[in-house]
């Protein structure tokens, strides 16, 4: 007898053992794409540096040989003498790379709903390792902040693909969690990197090191079994039915006696595939539509400018970036016990999150600098990463759920593009705070708390 597809993730098993090496496999990629993704914090950080008298020299010959870098650590800074009007040249990269993120978010999504997960996942590893190498071997800045910027293109989009696959080798009422999992390393990723920028001063090697764990991700992948839920939406039973009994053998079952019923969707060649004007010719869902993306450009630009703001608190440069990946750990269990509960819910959660983050981020402005630890700007600006974190992982898993099963990858991966459009303009907030005291986070708390209105009033 046939069975429709979630039957069949029932009789296979939704989350067995089989599926949980799957997961963890790419769940344990997040650390090398949040390696990539923070490069900039520790390869484009600025030591300590002076300049003997006489005014700053108009030509590089002239100014290396008249400017001292204190710290122990060489940057793109070091290398090319990225000061004082050159300064901006370390944000544009970062925004290059924000820049990319935005194209592969926008283009990965569609590809691999075209071609397939897995074709398009290894393609795109196999481009990020590629340019990953071009970026620590760079003979320029000019070359840097170009394969950066291609760096970011296929390294978003890889991981938009690999997030997609880790939800599509479970069942349903695991995505929730594969979804938080997933958020929770690449938290655990900043703290491996800051780990390795601490052991690895150089930068050039530093880039080489954090690059090189995709090249056995890389060889791994080809072990993955394509995504069953895409085969089955392309008409493709036999192919799914294939990965099915896969997977139930690695859960340890007995080979399976399945047959999946035709995905009756297929065969409509005369309907247009889904796509982003669905979402708001209908007058709730553009509602609710225009809300969500206002929280994804509030939650994207508060958390990646907490993010590289890291490498600007006083302190240790590898502690303070080490510690804004780690102070997310607690907020992923948090969102867990919450967002289940009948009383908090997804809606009321996230709006709390969002705003217990906008008053740290409020009360960091009026801490003065010779305030204590418990009191330090510092252990706010942490507090209120950890609340922005917990607020921005409830929010991937909402989108999902908010709407029908068709629109929801469009809507993610809208949702995404949203937020790469804002992060390209979020490194400039590091430079405009260098010049008014408390700037990036007067502007951050006050993004945060109009978003956690708009969150207030979503529709549930």
């Amino acid at each position: 007898m046939a069975v429709g597809l979630e039957e069949a993730f029932g009789a296979a098993g939704e989350f067995g053992g089989g599926q949980r090496r799957l997961t963890a496999f790419l769940v344990l990629l997040q650390v090398y794409v949040a390696c990539q993704s923070m490069l900039i914090v520790l390869v484009g950080a600025v030591p300590e540096y002076h300049i003997d008298q006489g005014g700053i020299p108009v030509n590089r010959a002239e100014l290396a040989k008249r400017i001292h870098f204190v710290d122990n650590f060489t940057s793109i800074v070091t290398e090319w003498y990225l000061i004082e009007q050159e300064a901006y040249k370390v944000s544009l990269a970062s925004s290059l790379f924000f820049a990319g993120l935005l194209i592969g978010n926008v283009t990965f999504g569609p590809l691999s709903d075209k071609l397939g997960r897995k074709p398009v996942y290894i393609s795109g590893l196999f481009l990020d390792v590629i340019f990953g190498y071009v970026t620590a071997l760079a003979p320029s800045y000019d070359i840097f902040a170009v394969s950066r910027f291609f760096v970011g293109i296929v390294n978003g989009g890889m991981a938009l693909v690999s997030f997609v696959l880790t939800q599509e080798y479970v069942g349903k009422s695991f995505w929730s969690f594969t979804g938080s999992l997933t958020n929770l390393t690449f938290a655990v990723g900043i703290a491996v990197y800051a780990l390795l920028g601490y052991c690895v001063r150089e930068w050039r090697y530093l880039a080489l090191v954090s690059n090189t764990p995709g090249v056995i991700f890389l060889l791994l992948s080809f072990m993955l079994p394509e995504s069953p839920r895409w085969l089955y939406s392309q008409g493709k039973m036999e192919e799914a039915e294939d990965v099915l009994q896969y997977i139930a053998l690695g859960n340890g079952k007995e080979r399976l006696n399945l047959k999946l019923k035709p995905n009756a969707g297929t065969f409509r060649k005369d309907v247009s595939a889904p796509g982003i004007l669905n979402l708001v010719k209908h007058p709730v869902l553009r509602w609710q539509t225009v809300i969500l993306m206002y929280i994804w450009y509030v939650c994207s630009f508060v958390y990646y400018g907490l993010t590289l703001n890291a490498g600007e608190l006083r302190g240790n440069l590898y502690l303070n970036v080490a510690l804004s990946g780690l102070v997310e750990v607690p907020a992923f269990p948090l969102c867990l016990f919450f967002i289940e509960k009948s009383w908090s819910g997804r809606r009321k959660t996230m709006t709390c999150f969002l705003i217990f983050a906008g008053f740290a981020c409020i009360f960091t402005m009026f801490v003065p600098t010779n305030a204590g630890l418990l009191f330090s700007s510092t252990l706010l600006a942490l507090c209120g990463k950890m609340m922005v974190s917990a607020a921005f992982n409830i929010l991937y898993i909402y989108t999902s759920e908010l709407y029908p099963t068709v629109l929801s990858k469009v809507t993610q991966s809208f949702s995404l593009s949203t937020a790469s459009f804002n992060l390209c303009k979020g490194p400039l907030g590091r430079d405009v705070q260098k010049c008014w005291l408390g700037y990036l986070f007067h502007v951050l708390q006050i993004w945060r708390h109009f978003g956690s209105i708009c969150a207030l009033y979503e529709i549930s």
